[in-house]
């Protein structure tokens, strides 16, 4: 509750007018042998809402019972309409019936102003009541309308003998539950399907639930004595006023499909069931939801918006309506459109931002980092006090007006009710509030200038030679494109292209505003050829995706952004070509605020996948490989940019791999259980280890993962509750493969991951999926030393949290095991001088970062050397598989020294950054040898000496190389 409100200092006009009314008032209540007890101010709260409000006065005369005490105690009760309604026992006669709805809104409507203007709820409260008492008045009034139309010809049901009912959708501020005082009410009225009534004169549905919903207004907003209950609009049904006012859901379907427009899709953010069939009516959303929210990001938005922007613009210019609160430069509509342009463009594959109502809608665009913190306080404020404003300015006479009385005393009283000294102040702070708005609508509308920004006419010029196929390779050299034959060779080609002759007018219009604006972004790139040369491809893919296009014309940062990455990394924009969704990750506001716990990153999967409309496996294989796509090419920028190391890089690529691989097997497993049911016992009894890169949490951008599945061998021999009921053994041995499948399965978002399951017990030899038992007998018994420096790399990321420990303590047993120091360090050696043997592709000139002499591969066997010699005397150094963890803790425990650890720290960082920058730029891991390069690596190779490693001797070339 608000603290009460200090009394108003009021003109001696106001006093005597508020003095006068009060009177009337405690004559009216004499008259009808009301006492009036001023208990706790009463009589104050009385004059404060006599103040605020002519319509309460009106009220307060007409029905003087709501100043007896339960009067009084209905106006001081923090309940809706609601409750009350429900009790209300509405007569048979039409005439009385629509009394009794308007008497009823007239003392809820009271209780509203009363609540508001003393303190007593805050603005939420107070559109919130007032959108209740109008759902209260609907079902009032629908159910008195079914009731007598029942009478008449019977139930309505479908064709199948279902019984049912009209759905009544709220639209606008009804929709969002966040109604103004006096507003009119937005309605679409529906019902599910065809059919007949059951009575004895039976009418076609759709006749029946016409004549409904004219029974419905009636009752509503036919005026009276007494007035109206509520002013219904339908005009936004389909095809407006000359639409049935009630379709069938088949009917608003093929509709919106086919016909419907921007602002439509702008007007359903905000719809919602408000009386009537409402599961129905979320079933009909659910039905419209790809009309209104598109699957891909919709920048389209962006023109809609201005369309309807301008439409307004005209209406305020030709009424004089700058003053209006609602539409006028700055004011509540602004505020909306800013919201609603976020919800529209990205609601489609962001469900939490699928909200009705401003507020709530702000802070999920707030909470998702889409609007930002200050931004959204700015705008969060000013609707507050707009919205109040035009609360007040309605509650005066309930007149549906957003606009300010231009009579002083008028002024003065909403002034005093919203607790400002005079009207000039209160006019103040409204000036401050809608300058502020102009300014951030301004901003998101068109931002830098957007689609109206001027390139400079040298592009032009270019871009009309290329249509004009007058262009060649010494213009765009002169130009700055060099070497310029391949991009005048694409640039001419792309106006004959297929997928441009085929572009609808508003398509080709933008082409041409925006090729001219591409060649300027890449003139300002560190390459301007290759990155002009990469923008034609993208083109060429998005051609006939206007959204995508919509994104390059309407966003400047997006263009330069755009421009930057493919100048500066050949491996991003490929991705970005081959799947421009990631053009989003360019822009989105959030590109600092990466996901970088495993935690994080499960947490966005599952919320990602929950957004998909349909639980079907090809879907959700999609939107996973768009997710890990989205997250991998934010990490590659944050590289690229250098805002994350190398280290940091490739472990969060771990990171991201293994929440992939754990939706994944949550997909498998629940499409193998529909198909043969559950294995008895507690967890799946199924777990995936990772090995090599992806167990020792570096790695890379195109790195392939390595996989072993190992089961509970207790169930292999259990069968299945399902239809299909299938062995244990079998049942694993499914779920591994649908794993390995999804994993490198091929969709319109490309492929996840390679996997490479060569690691598992016998190699290629052995069964795909191996028991925990015959996976322990085969490390203790039968693995080679080089396999347990493989096993030094494993640990649990996907499956049975109980299986993955009872793995991590076999793991742990196994190689704390007491080895021979020499035989471990002669076998490792043996086993780098063959793998140096088979992969290396250094020469003279250059070096394998990975494969090469002191390399990466050299620290991955120093360690692991120093691991399986000594974790029998130091097993706390098995809980690192990470090279750069494992450096430290090897250092901790005196088997490093610490010049060893530092040289082994840096030669690690540098040659993964060296690594990543490679594949960065589609180069093969093969560096030329500079002399830093060559330092870094003989520092590796001087602790593998010092710690008694043979790793071979050097060639004569790679010496003289050197």
């Amino acid at each position: 509750m608000k603290a009460p409100m200090q009394a108003p200092r009021e003109s001696p006009e106001l006093r005597a007018l508020i003095d006068a009314r009060y009177a009337d008032v405690m004559a009216a209540c004499r008259a009808a042998r009301i006492p009036l007890y001023d208990d706790a101010g009463v009589a104050e709260r009385i004059r404060r809402t006599l103040l605020a409000s002519d319509f309460a006065f009106d009220v307060f005369r007409r029905q003087p019972d709501l100043l007896a005490p339960d009067g009084l105690e209905r106006l001081r009760a923090n309940t809706d309409a609601a409750m009350r309604g429900t009790a209300l026992d509405l007569p048979l006669e039409e005439d009385r019936c629509m009394a009794s709805l308007r008497r009823f809104r007239h003392a809820e409507a009271l209780r509203i102003v009363f609540r508001d203007v003393n303190g007593l709820d805050e603005l939420d409260d107070t559109l919130s009541s007032t959108s209740t008492l109008y759902e209260t008045l609907l079902e009032l009034a629908l159910r008195w309308s079914e009731a007598s139309l029942h009478a008449r010809y019977g139930q309505p049901h479908d064709r199948a003998g279902h019984a049912q009912r009209m759905v009544v959708l709220g639209f606008g501020k009804l929709g969002g539950n966040e109604l103004n005082f006096s507003s009119d009410i937005d309605l679409v009225l529906a019902y599910a399907s065809g059919g007949d009534t059951d009575g004895a004169r039976p009418l076609d549905n759709g006749e029946y639930f016409v004549r409904e919903a004219r029974q419905l207004v009636r009752l509503l907003a036919e005026p009276t004595v007494d007035g109206i209950c509520a002013r219904v609009d339908l005009r936004l049904r389909p095809f407006g006023q000359s639409g049935r006012l009630a379709l069938p859901f088949s009917a608003m379907e093929q509709y919106y499909q086919r016909e419907g427009r921007d602002w439509e899709r702008y007007a359903w953010i905000k719809a919602r069931p408000v009386a009537g069939d409402r599961a129905g009516g979320r079933e009909l959303q659910d039905m419209l939801r790809p009309f209104v929210y598109r699957r891909y990001l919709d920048y389209t938005a962006f023109a809609g918006l201005r369309e309807m922007k301008a439409l307004i613009d005209a209406e305020v210019a030709r009424k004089d309506l700058a003053g209006n609160l609602k539409l006028g430069p700055g004011g509540i509509r602004e505020i909306e459109f800013i919201v609603q342009l976020t919800q529209m463009i990205r609601g489609g594959r962001d469900p939490a931002l699928r909200v009705r109502g401003l507020l709530p809608a702000l802070r999920a665009c707030e909470a998702r980092g889409y609007i930002p913190a200050a931004r959204a306080k700015l705008l969060r404020a000013s609707y507050m006090f707009l919205r109040r404003l035009e609360n007040r300015v309605q509650m005066l006479r309930d007149a549906q007006t957003h606009d300010i009385p231009e009579d002083s005393l008028s002024r003065e009283r909403i002034a005093l009710g919203m607790g400002h000294a005079s009207w000039d102040d209160l006019a103040l702070e409204l000036a401050k509030h809608r300058d502020a708005v102009s300014g951030e609508f301004a901003a998101v509308l068109m931002p830098e200038a957007g689609s109206t920004a001027v390139a400079p006419a040298a592009d032009v010029a270019l871009w009309q030679a290329a249509c004009d196929e007058t262009l060649t390779a010494g213009m765009m050299e002169a130009a700055g494109f060099v070497p310029g034959n391949d991009v005048a060779e694409e640039l001419v080609k792309l106006p004959r292209a297929a997928a441009v002759r085929s572009m609808s007018a508003r398509s080709s219009e933008r082409l041409q505003r925006l090729m001219p604006q591409l060649m300027d972004a890449a003139h300002e790139s560190v390459a301007p050829a290759a990155s002009l040369h990469r923008l034609l491809r993208l083109v060429q893919a998005v051609a006939r995706r206007s959204s995508y296009l919509a994104l390059l014309d309407e966003q400047p940062n997006a263009r330069r952004r755009v421009a930057s990455v493919f100048a500066d990394s050949a491996f991003l924009a490929e991705r970005v070509i081959a799947q421009p969704l990631l053009l989003d990750d360019v822009l989105d506001p959030r590109i600092d605020q990466l996901p970088l716990k495993r935690a994080d990153i499960s947490a966005e999967i599952v919320r990602t996948l929950g957004a998909l409309d349909e639980r079907d496996a090809e879907r959700e294989l999609e939107r996973i490989n768009e997710f890990r796509s989205s997250i991998a090419f934010r990490l590659g920028l944050a590289f690229n940019d250098g805002r994350a190391d190398a280290p940091a890089t490739a472990r969060r690529l771990a990171g991201l791999a293994e929440a992939v691989v754990a939706a994944i097997l949550a997909l498998a497993t629940r499409e193998l259980t529909a198909q043969h049911g559950r294995l008895a016992g507690d967890g799946s009894g199924f777990a995936v280890l990772g090995y090599g890169s992806l167990g020792g949490e570096e790695l890379g951008f195109a790195s392939d993962l390595d996989l072993v599945f190992v089961y509970d061998g207790k169930r292999a021999n259990a069968m299945s509750d399902g239809p299909r009921p299938v062995d244990g053994t079998r049942w694993y041995q499914r779920l591994a493969q649908r794993v390995m499948h999804w994993l490198s399965a091929q969709t319109h978002a490309g492929s996840l991951y390679d996997v490479d399951t060569r690691l598992r017990p016998d190699g290629s030899k052995g069964l795909l999926v191996a028991s925990v038992d015959a996976f322990e007998a085969y490390q203790r018994d039968r693995a080679w030393t080089w396999e347990h420096q493989a096993l030094l790399r494993a640990r649990p990321v996907a499956g049975d949290p109980g299986l993955g420990e009872a793995l991590a303590g076999i793991r742990r047993d196994i190689l704390a095991g007491s080895r021979d120091p020499e035989r471990v360090r002669t076998e490792v050696g043996a086993m780098r001088v063959r793998w140096r043997g088979e992969r290396d592709r250094s020469d003279a000139s250059r070096i394998d970062l990975k494969q090469g002499r002191g390399a990466l591969i050299d620290i991955e066997f120093i360690l692991q050397g120093m691991v399986l010699a000594h974790a029998s005397v130091y097993p706390t150094v098995l809980d690192m598989p990470a090279s750069s963890v494992l450096i430290d803790a090897l250092r901790d425990v005196g088997l490093l020294t610490q010049a060893q650890a530092d040289t082994l720290h840096v030669a690690h960082a540098d040659l993964l950054q060296a690594g990543l920058t490679c594949t960065l730029d589609l180069r093969s891991r093969i560096a030329t040898r500079t002399p830093a390069l060559e330092a870094l690596c003989a520092g590796v190779e001087q602790v593998a000496n010092e710690l008694g490693f043979d790793f071979g001797a050097r060639t004569d070339a790679v010496v003289q190389g050197a």
